[in-house]
């Protein structure tokens, strides 16, 4: 009974964080039909952030996930201006091309100025620190990081469904032309969804910091698992993110302690595959 509970925390924590990872790029997924293929990027290099913060200034990660937030969101807006915005209305796949362009340069940077190695930031506040519940063992960075992504989904959940730039968004997700027509700024929507999306996964990324370590390849997985998140729960419904990132952390968890460790994948993905097909918006898609 103990080896399940700790199998089911370690699911729901993992899923938690996935939800926060893949709620940005769900928002942007279903706002603008474009795939960031440099989402796992950005969380790279809001984990660099957070972690050149508390190896030179002493911050711990518990407070610098705040500035990782911020320049993730910047970096977001700038990409959409710079990058996104130059090549929407040309050929379908040059999204799609240019951000698995800025993904290589950005991986391929700091691999250049930080080699491949991989940092981890030892002595932080939360290091190292558990708590036990009916015999499973709890990792106080990881419920921290949990906790941190449901209240990050909530505020944006009711940015979207509660204020002006909340419905804003769901109109120009649903009609370009008529939220225009409407009055409504869209490629100030566009600018500021990216930001928003960039922002969630520097949070994610900025918390990593407190217990995972830090490289070049880091963000690479969680791209790839916020891919299947975002389709699997809806492209742009949060709580469809959060339902399937913790379908998701389960099946992964369960998989690999019942099953076998190098299958847990294989039934995440089998999974992805079957919603797919029967429901090819995903769960609760817009």
């Amino acid at each position: 009974m103990s080896n399940f509970l700790q199998v089911l925390i370690d699911g729901i924590l993992s899923g938690l964080l996935y939800a926060l990872v893949a709620a940005g790029l769900s928002m942007i997924w279903g706002v603008m039909d474009v795939i960031n293929f440099a989402h796992g990027e950005f969380l790279m290099v809001a984990m660099y952030i957070c972690y050149w913060m508390g190896f030179i200034l002493g911050i711990d990660p518990l407070f610098t996930w705040v500035a990782a937030g911020i320049f993730l969101f910047i970096m977001g807006g700038l990409t959409y201006k710079w990058i996104i915005k130059r090549s929407l209305g040309k050929a379908a796949m040059a999204p799609l091309l240019a951000t698995f362009g800025l993904s290589m340069l950005l991986k391929n940077f700091c691999m250049n100025r930080f080699s491949p190695n991989f940092r981890l930031l030892s002595g932080t506040i939360l290091d190292g620190k558990t708590f036990e519940i009916g015999g499973a063992i709890v990792s106080v960075p990881q419920l921290v990081t949990g906790v941190f992504a449901l209240v990050v989904l909530a505020v944006v959940y009711w940015l979207i469904k509660r204020t002006r730039l909340g419905w804003a968004i769901q109109a120009t997700a649903m009609d370009k032309e008529a939220a225009e027509l409407m009055g409504i700024d869209t490629e100030k929507i566009y600018l500021l969804v990216f930001g928003i999306g960039g922002a969630c996964v520097g949070i994610a990324g900025g918390l990593m910091t407190t217990y995972l370590a830090v490289h070049p390849e880091v963000g690479s997985l969680f791209s790839l698992i916020a891919f299947v998140v975002v389709a699997l729960g809806g492209f742009g419904s949060i709580p469809g993110a959060l339902f399937a990132a913790l379908l998701i952390g389960l099946v992964e968890s369960f998989t690999g302690f019942y099953v076998a460790a190098v299958l847990k994948y294989v039934a995440v993905f089998a999974i992805y595959l079957i919603v797919i097909l029967v429901r090819p918006k995903g769960l609760f898609g817009w």
